[in-house]
């Protein structure tokens, strides 16, 4: 088959290039690190790199720098396991759930066994995931690609919608933190006709919101304000303050890996599918693979007491997310996470428009002293995929207890000024602007708002990096339209069928089934 020549292409690409390979292993040991910090999120360590690695892009080439993004985010989700197994505190939402077993484990002696746990059973389903981005990305680009701007736009109104009616608790904050997003993203110069919008008179605003200072505030800033607040060193359990006689207690055996297979690959089947639902993400995926693997367990009564199928459920679901949650991105240009919305910078940098035409063999791009096709630099980032899966794999079955240990003594009053002080100055690097550090202290203080009174900040961030392409799309369709607002109804424009209406029922439908089910909700709390 054609696909299996494209991904052994990918591999040759990426060991053509003299630091894309090295910089997927510093991926995985940057990631890991980053998720095992409490509070901080893969999201926020690529929000601090990516200016970096836009600066450095001619020097590093662009495969090296998207490899060590991508990379990074399914090593973070990982490492967020670390902390949820030793200090009972979650190093990422999307381990939150992992907490429920990892820990009781890690208080009765068996934190290796539990580490080993979670590392099994990430790699698991993050390399489920990655196959099916793999063959499904290639299948559906071949069914978008002929898609016009009354299809585009429709798509990403439905994404608006889904977003923002499926993120978070309640519908309404998901839907005002989605049109936060969209307004924000409107500032700055018209698509078409290049008048300045909503700048009100001031200069800096011409050029619109960047979104590396959006994304260091939201993410980064907000949280070191967070652990401020706390301003506790969090004290880690020692594997040593319980001794056990079972000298399996500090691994994931053989029996037991058989055990859980079923559940694994289950949760990976949950985990892809709510990946590749723009806005829902892991810590949606956690939670429901934990609560579908207790309900179908014959032993419920032992889930939350410390046995391993409540830690490979969760982990096999969260880490799974990741490959499908670029499906999304690379077939409609609509990030299905926010970490594959910051990867939108570094695509765009390197010359390629995220899409159904991101698979095309033409036109060529120049990168590390060699021509290569968009296709095969897509399939480059799938191989940095399936090798940094085994790399941080293979450093945390090994090394994860030593991590845990490191991250136990950081200083964390000065880790965290540290952190901000670095928040900053990648703000200030961006487009070399004050007014950009300016931007990330204001949406630091807004995406801390945001978090205490449970507004989605995903969802403002997607909105965000979606709203100009949508607006663009919208125009388009007036000028082709002859039937003005309904070419967004009707099933045919310019001689062809449209699938337009398909996605607005659809997006319709999920705001029918939500509202519905929040009705339920409410009247079952009477």
């Amino acid at each position: 088959m054609e696909i299996f020549v494209d991904i052994i292409g990918g591999f040759n690409t990426l060991f053509s290039d003299q630091y894309a390979i090295w910089f997927v292993f510093l991926a995985a040991i940057v990631g890991i690190i980053f998720g095992a910090l409490p509070g901080l999120t893969a999201a926020a360590a690529i929000a601090m790199m990516l200016p970096i690695l836009i600066a450095y892009n001619d020097e590093i080439g662009g495969l090296a720098g998207l490899a060590f993004l991508y990379v990074i985010g399914k090593s973070g989700r990982y490492g967020g396991s670390i902390a949820a197994i030793l200090f009972n505190t979650p190093g990422t939402a999307a381990s939150a759930a992992t907490m429920q077993d990892g820990y009781p484990m890690t208080k009765s002696g068996r934190a290796g066994k539990a580490l080993k746990t979670a590392t099994v059973s990430s790699a698991f389903g993050d390399y489920f995931g990655e196959i099916i981005l793999i063959f499904g990305a290639v299948t559906i680009a071949a069914f978008t690609r002929q898609f016009g701007p009354p299809e585009n736009f429709a798509i990403y109104l439905m994404a608006f919608i889904v977003i923002g009616s499926v993120v978070g608790d309640s519908i309404i904050k998901g839907i005002i933190s989605t049109l936060f997003g969209a307004v924000v993203a409107l500032i700055g110069e018209d698509v078409i006709t290049g008048q300045f919008k909503m700048t009100m008179g001031v200069e800096e605003l011409e050029s619109g919101m960047a979104l590396v200072p959006l994304l260091i505030g939201v993410f980064v800033i907000s949280e070191v304000i967070i652990q401020a607040e706390k301003a506790a060193k969090i004290k880690m359990i020692t594997m040593a303050s319980e001794k056990v006689d079972d000298p399996t207690a500090h691994y994931f055996t053989w029996p037991e890996f058989k055990r859980c297979f079923p559940l694994m690959f289950r949760s990976s089947i949950y985990g892809s599918l709510i990946g590749m639902m723009p806005g829902l993400g892991s810590s949606v995926a956690c939670f429901v693979a934990y609560g579908e693997g207790k309900r179908k367990a014959k032993n419920k009564e032992e889930w939350g007491t410390g046995i391993v199928e409540g830690i490979a459920a969760p982990e096999s679901a969260n880490n799974a997310v990741s490959g499908p949650s670029m499906i999304p991105l690379l077939t409609l240009g609509i990030p299905g996470s926010t970490i594959a919305a910051v990867l939108i910078g570094m695509f765009l940098v390197n010359g390629l428009q995220p899409g159904p035409t991101i698979f095309a063999d033409e036109p060529p791009l120049f990168m590390g002293g060699q021509l290569i096709s968009p296709r095969e630099f897509i399939f480059g980032i799938f191989a940095a995929g399936l090798i940094g899966i085994a790399a941080y794999a293979i450093i945390g079955y090994f090394l994860a207890p030593y991590i845990g240990k490191m991250i136990a003594i950081l200083p964390t009053q000065y880790l965290y000024p540290f952190i901000f002080m670095m928040s900053l100055a990648a703000s200030y690097s961006s487009r070399a602007s004050i007014w950009d550090v300016g931007f990330a202290l204001l949406f630091g203080i807004i995406g801390y708002a945001m978090r205490r009174t449970n507004f989605s900040a995903a969802a403002f961030i997607i909105a965000f990096v979606l709203t100009s392409s949508m607006e663009e799309a919208f125009r388009q369709s007036m000028i082709i339209s002859d039937t003005g607002l309904f070419v967004f109804t009707d099933f045919e424009y310019q001689g062809k069928f449209s699938y337009a209406p398909i996605f607005l029922i659809i997006a319709a439908a999920v705001v029918i089934f939500r509202g519905w089910s929040g009705y339920k909700s409410r009247k079952a709390d009477g």
